[in-house]
């Protein structure tokens, strides 16, 4: 059943850092702060918090449509996706969803946004054009955390904390069709540009996996640090960047030989992760240091750390 957008005067309030007639330029980093209910705006230029946005009571998982006018994030207590007006930084509306949403994500068409459910177990699917919930496809996984599209369009990987498989869905079909055996715990998820290769962290096992996508099998393990979480891919698909929670590091893995090739010390739990289109600067959400960790990525080590809302989840950048 089709749920309709409606809109709540809690969603409609942005901070007094908000300038009329604002006008954007690219690249910023948005950050989802589960304590505070708020977006940070950062610009990615000079590394500073330009704006801090009202986006529900525990937003988590988030994406930008294709666009680039629409920020989508998970409210997970209020069980909705808020959709942010990204021109006037300020929250326009929401879409129901099933309960506890959290890992969003929009495919490369630009036609859909993803929202992991984890108390349903299935995955919600919201038409960008009509801005309602169409379909949930039903996952094999308890409790799924993080659903992403493979940049060819025809894949969606899904990771789900309470198993050892990652959950592979096809698009066109509208179903899962296989599970690929990983380690404890998944989260994290990332493709190469080709959409060749994903790379699936798993928690428990503190391990990275590369997983041939066309045969949908294991191809590599790759020990990372303690409590791998988050997981991101360079523009140039020639590295892979994973958070390691326990440790408050981020480990560097070449994606020809498949190895770690730095360690770089960040904040406290590390979690989710983006890269700048250019490749050269990786955003990481440290969720008990509230602040954000800006890693050179040709220097391989910290730049800046700024300070952001209550425990960061992740971060998207368009």
């Amino acid at each position: 059943m089709n749920s309709p957008i409606f809109f709540s005067p809690n969603l409609l309030l942005v901070s007094g850092l908000l300038v009329a007639g604002n006008v954007l330029a690219a690249p910023f980093a948005y950050v989802p702060n589960e304590k505070s209910g708020t977006l940070s705006v950062i610009d990615t230029a000079t590394e500073s918090v330009v704006a801090e946005i009202k986006a529900g009571d525990k937003p988590r998982g988030l994406a930008v449509s294709k666009d680039g006018k629409t920020l989508y994030v998970s409210d997970q207590p209020n069980n909705v996706l808020v959709k942010v007006d990204l021109e006037n930084r300020v929250a326009s509306g929401t879409v129901e969803l099933g309960e506890s949403p959290e890992g969003v994500s929009i495919s490369p068409d630009g036609k859909w946004v993803v929202a992991a459910s984890e108390i349903s177990n299935s995955i919600n699917f919201v038409s960008t054009e009509t801005n309602k919930k169409m379909f949930a496809v039903k996952t094999k996984g308890k409790n799924p955390e993080h659903a992403v599209f493979s940049p060819d369009g025809k894949w969606l990987y899904v990771s789900a904390e309470e198993a050892d498989s990652v959950d592979v869905i096809d698009v066109a079909q509208r179903k899962q069709v296989a599970s690929v055996k990983v380690g404890e715990r998944p989260r994290g998820i990332a493709f190469t540009p080709d959409s060749k290769v994903a790379y699936v962290a798993s928690e428990i096992a503190s391990m990275v996996y590369a997983i041939d996508v066309k045969t949908k099998k294991v191809i590599k393990q790759i020990k990372s640090g303690n409590f791998s979480n988050g997981v991101t891919a360079s523009p140039d698909g020639t590295r892979v960047y994973v958070s390691n929670g326990k440790d408050g590091t981020v480990s560097a893995i070449d994606t020809v030989e498949n190895k770690v090739i730095a360690t770089i010390t960040v904040g406290k739990r590390p979690w989710n992760m983006a890269i700048t289109p250019d490749g050269k600067k990786l955003f990481v959400a440290n969720g008990r240091s509230n602040s954000v960790s800006v890693i050179d990525t040709e220097k391989l080590q910290v730049s800046s750390e700024i300070k952001v809302g209550e425990t960061p989840w992740g971060v998207v950048i368009y």
